[in-house]
């Protein structure tokens, strides 16, 4: 099942703007997303970029969100455990919450943020990496979306 997942903030497959980047004030973006299945016990978002050079960079895990929370505002403070609920992970930067593109110059790179619903919590502490959050997922998907943006270093 899909679910529909925006952001008042940058346009579905535009550009994200600077402020959300480590060019500006690297907020996280405000997202918004449909309601989830009815069987939903928790969310997960995952934020990436698959245009790194080093392959596949995370920007951002946060999981065991409530499933009745439907947005996150711009700005979600960097901390274990965010007023919004959930469990921050540690983004490939290597510190907890959201880091924001911080591509090479050149080429613009795709940023994918990707809402899934889970049949279940995940249980993990504060801090879990993207890998045992996919792993904890495995078999717990009943829905997904997502929304990319772009970002451009020039």
């Amino acid at each position: 099942m899909m679910m529909k997942i925006e952001s008042k903030s940058f346009p579905a497959g535009g550009d994200i703007p600077s402020r959300f980047t480590c060019d500006g004030e690297n907020l996280s973006p405000a997202l918004s997303w449909s309601a989830p299945p009815q069987e939903t016990q928790s969310l997960a978002l995952i934020v990436d970029d698959p245009d790194a050079p080093v392959g596949t960079f995370v920007h951002w895990v946060f999981y065991d969100l409530p499933s009745n929370v439907q947005q996150l505002p711009e700005g979600v403070p960097a901390s274990a455990e965010p007023a919004s609920g959930g469990q921050q992970g540690k983004n490939d930067f290597g510190s907890l919450g959201y880091g924001g593109p911080c591509p090479p110059r050149g080429k613009p790179h795709r940023y994918f943020f990707r809402l899934f619903a889970l049949d279940s919590k995940l249980g993990l502490r504060s801090g879990a990496s993207r890998s045992d959050v996919d792993r904890a997922m495995r078999g717990h998907i009943v829905a997904q979306g997502e929304v990319m943006g772009h970002y451009q270093r020039r």
